[in-house]
């Protein structure tokens, strides 16, 4: 078990179909103490999630829930001293949580800008400061920052430019904490997933998405699984030399 007994906080792990929850799984599956943070979190998708998982492994998992507002400093410093006080200690942040609209620049208005970087960069930056005091004072933790393809090529598949931007944000964030915090033995990466089949592609039609599979070299879309498993990877020992780096996770979409 690569995460035998390490207490891993998974932000954006509501939907059974993202991959935040696909990431809470495979952790739960390779030992973590799991806890699931979302602002539509309730005690029914926690349920839900213990049961599918304890279902397939056949073994019991230690599995919470936390609602968060990541958007809000106070909101993520309350969710982290929450699963201190219930594990006594924070070995992980994987930040998967962020929303996605599909805009021409010149229709971007202030509102949209605001909501896009109040979730997907402060709501990162937020849990980021909130756990890296609790790594601080331990001198270990590493953080897993779901960035996408969209920082990586000046817009994406599915996002408009304000999205592009968060995740851009997302990265340099990812960067800045990888060269700070370093020498406390605190790592930081970051993976850049595209065409994951999540609820970001349902607002594509079949002609359109069929087209983007038809340039993808492996030819299909990625499984939140699978972006689940460079997750994995880098909140592993498996990767305990790697710090500042950006996974892709694309099929071939962007080779660079």
């Amino acid at each position: 078990m690569l995460l035998k007994d390490k207490v891993c906080l998974i932000a954006g792990a509501a939907s059974p179909r993202s991959i935040g929850y696909a990431t809470a799984a495979l952790f739960a599956e390779h030992g973590a103490k799991v806890i699931l943070l979302d602002l539509l979190m309730n005690e029914q998708v926690v349920s839900g999630f213990r049961a599918e998982v304890e279902n397939r492994l056949q073994r019991p998992v230690s599995a919470h829930g936390l609602r968060c507002d990541i958007s809000q400093a106070d909101d993520c410093e309350q969710a982290v001293r929450q699963v201190v006080e219930l594990h006594g200690t924070l070995d992980c942040l994987v930040n998967s949580a962020g929303i996605v609209q599909s805009q021409p620049l010149l229709d971007i208005t202030a509102a949209d800008l605001d909501r896009m970087l109040d979730i997907n960069l402060k709501g990162a930056f937020f849990l980021c400061q909130s756990v890296l005091r609790v790594f601080r004072e331990r001198r270990s933790g590493t953080i897993v920052n779901v960035a996408s393809l969209a920082a990586q090529r000046g817009g994406g598949l599915v996002g408009g430019p304000h999205y592009a931007a968060s995740k851009g944000g997302m990265l340099s964030l990812t960067r800045s904490i990888a060269r700070e915090f370093g020498p406390l033995g605190i790592r930081a990466n970051a993976i850049c997933p595209a065409m994951i089949d999540t609820p970001m592609l349902d607002g594509l039609n079949a002609e359109r998405l069929q087209g983007i599979v038809d340039a993808i070299p492996l030819k299909r879309t990625g499984t939140t699984r699978e972006a689940a498993g460079a997750c994995l990877f880098l909140a592993s020992e498996l990767s305990g030399f790697v710090t500042g780096a950006t996974l892709d996770v694309n099929g071939g979409t962007h080779i660079h």
